[in-house]
């Protein structure tokens, strides 16, 4: 839209949603039973949608034609995710909680309230942290409301200059080490602890900040501690650990004309030093003084009619040693949140998306299922064939495929991967197109007979050229492989690859339209669901369980073959993504990840949609991963 700023996109954005609600309310008065006016845009002569849609999963004509007239407006700000971070925002609210109760990341259970304090309420996370020092406190979170708007908070919040005196009682000083984008920065932090200061040293933080925006109107800013170059550790004083931490900043209804606002503060952090091992109250006293800053925040505005100006962060200066030099340090710039992107970062931001949140339909709302019969489908029989038709007609013997990362179906195996359910994930309905309800996905299409576990000095394309892989094996045997190459960039480059197999392919069914469709096709209707079941909650936050369009999203390289499409997912090819790989890779030997893979279904016809298949990885090893010998030419 050519703003010159986040500020009046904002301003083009309300104004542009006040004449799509006009228009909506109109045409439901008139007695117009579909309103489908935000689909109209991009669809002519089978073009994808516009970039403001952000390629909407509802995006086949015969859905644009159904849509009912209480669907939800999509929205995006320039590079922001659309309408999908639904699954820790919400987790409290009990209006909106039933939007998301399959998700594993934020869930009530996970909590316990601790206690009451300064109109706080402060709750303590009971997962496990096992795989953490015992310095290491379990996570804890505070959860108040502020009469302000969110972005009057987030402006507050992402400040690192003097009005930071003023709300948070635990902050001394910070300044800006490194940006890295519009959305993430490398940043300095002290801390102003007041337990028994002549005894106990002060505390400072490095640590990784990223934030985005929903189209809800929420914010969210994450933080995770990460060495940086040019911030080592600083005399007197002793560095502090944040294992994950940050804000969820999500609107509420207005109360007497005022806007009101959820503030949750989470952080998980190991003070380091003597004073933690020796005495416990050490650290859970620091903690909730770092978590009254919610409560610093309400008190702020309730006392002041000022509002926040442009929040503005002091860049870092003499930290570095004299012998590292930084071109973004050295620069005396101000760094403004939320800036106004770049030229490049824009096309940038369009393109490279984040993996886990753009082109998404976890938002779409699902209705009972008791009420799918009031809509015209398909017989229960038709139903039936269609899920019965791509059944493979006989087991196959796994027997024959072997991979370098092990199976292992017991529970706290670590290095290794097995079959996840498919119940565990949830796909598009029979019914989809008129209530956009969803169902347990059930059986997979395709038996996951392998995963190989890469790495080497350059990104590894075309893996299915390896002498003696499982594709290869299945050629041998008249099998067909669909394979799935996720190539993980960085100083060594990494590859996962699984390997899924079928006796054939049901001629005129939507995968193998997909298998013989063009690239263009594939793009637009691959699909990951990812989950995190047991790992830190900053990872569990930036992850989410949001379906995601991996075409879409980052680079995909197709490669088809006489028995098998390979499929190179370049995780590196999105900025934004990458940053959230930069904190998955620290931890991963932490972490179990589910994955399932399909092909989006957007038609009647099309739907229910079924799982390609389905992995789970456990307490990834980055050691065990072997270098591959690839051959010029596969068999």
């Amino acid at each position: 839209m050519a703003a010159f700023n986040i500020q009046e996109a904002l301003m083009w954005k309300e104004k542009i949603e006040s004449v799509i609600d006009k228009h909506q309310e109109s045409q439901v008065a008139n007695g117009n039973k579909y309103v489908s006016f935000e689909y109209k845009s991009g669809m002519d002569n089978g073009r994808t949608a516009s970039s403001s849609d952000h390629e909407s999963q509802f995006s086949a004509q015969e859905d644009e034609d159904d849509a009912p007239p209480d669907l939800l407006r999509r929205t995006t700000i320039g590079n922001g995710p659309p309408d999908s971070i639904f699954d820790w925002t919400q987790d409290f609210d009990s209006e909106l909680s039933n939007k998301n109760a399959n998700n594993q990341a934020f869930s009530r259970k996970h909590w316990r309230l601790l206690q009451c304090q300064n109109g706080l309420r402060i709750f303590e996370e009971l997962l496990e942290v096992d795989y953490l020092p015992r310095s290491c406190s379990r996570a804890m979170k505070a959860v108040g409301v502020v009469e302000a708007t969110c972005e009057e908070i987030f402006g507050l919040v992402m400040s690192m200059d003097g009005t930071r005196f003023e709300w948070d009682c635990s902050f001394q000083y910070g300044s800006l080490v490194e940006e890295v984008d519009g959305h993430t920065a490398i940043l300095y932090h002290r801390l102003q602890l007041d337990w028994f200061p002549v005894f106990v040293w002060p505390r400072d933080l490095c640590y990784v900040r990223y934030w985005r925006r929903n189209d809800d109107g929420s914010y969210v800013v994450l933080f995770r501690s990460r060495e940086h170059e040019n911030c080592g550790p600083q005399p007197g004083h002793v560095r502090a650990h944040v294992e994950s931490g940050g804000f969820n900043i999500s609107p509420m209804k207005s109360r007497n004309g005022k806007p009101r606002t959820q503030v949750q503060h989470l952080m998980q952090i190991d003070l380091k030093g003597w004073g933690v091992g020796y005495i416990s109250s050490f650290q859970q006293h620091c903690l909730l003084q770092m978590l009254n800053s919610v409560a610093g925040l309400r008190e702020w505005f309730a006392q002041t009619d000022e509002r926040i100006a442009t929040p503005r962060i002091p860049v870092m200066v003499n930290m570095a040693s004299s012998s590292v030099s930084s071109k973004k340090t050295q620069r005396m710039f101000e760094l403004s949140v939320p800036s106004a992107p770049s030229l490049d970062q824009t096309n940038a931001a369009n393109r490279n998306s984040v993996l886990m949140d753009e082109y998404s339909d976890e938002d779409e709302e699902q209705m009972p299922e008791t009420e799918q019969e009031a809509y015209p489908t398909k017989s229960d029989n038709d139903f039936k064939r269609t899920a019965l038709e791509e059944e493979p007609i006989e087991k196959i013997d796994l027997s024959c495929f072997s991979g370098n990362l092990r199976r292992d179906d017991r529970d706290n195996s670590r290095n290794c991967w097995t079959i996840s359910d498919g119940n565990n994930f949830r796909v598009r309905s029979q019914h989809f197109c008129y209530n956009k309800t969803k169902i347990p996905a059930g059986k997979h299409l395709m038996d996951l007979v392998a995963v190989d576990w890469f790495k080497d000095t350059k990104r590894m394309d075309h893996v299915v050229r390896r002498q003696g892989c499982a594709a290869q094996i299945a050629s041998q045997m008249g099998l067909f492989s669909l394979v799935f190459n996720v190539q993980v960039p960085g100083s060594t480059h990494y590859s996962m690859v699984f390997y899924f197999v079928t006796k054939e392919l049901v001629p005129g069914s939507l995968l193998h339209r997909f298998v013989d469709g063009d690239d263009e096709f594939r793009n637009s209707r691959l699909k990951l669901i990812p989950s995190v079941p047991k790992g830190s909650w900053i990872v569990r936050q930036s992850v989410g369980s949001t379906p995601c369009l991996l075409g879409k999203a980052v680079d995909c390289n197709y490669i088809r073959g006489p028995k098998y499409l390979e499929v190179d997912i370049d995780i590196g090819s999105s900025t934004v993504a990458n940053g959230v790989l930069g904190l998955v890779i620290g931890v991963i030997t932490t972490l179990v990840v589910d994955m399932a893979f399909l092909v989006q279904a957007n038609t009647t016809d099309e739907l229910p949609e079924r799982l390609i298949g389905a992995v789970r990885v456990s307490h990834i090893e980055l050691s065990s991963a072997i270098v591959s010998k690839l051959d010029t030419d596969p068999s």
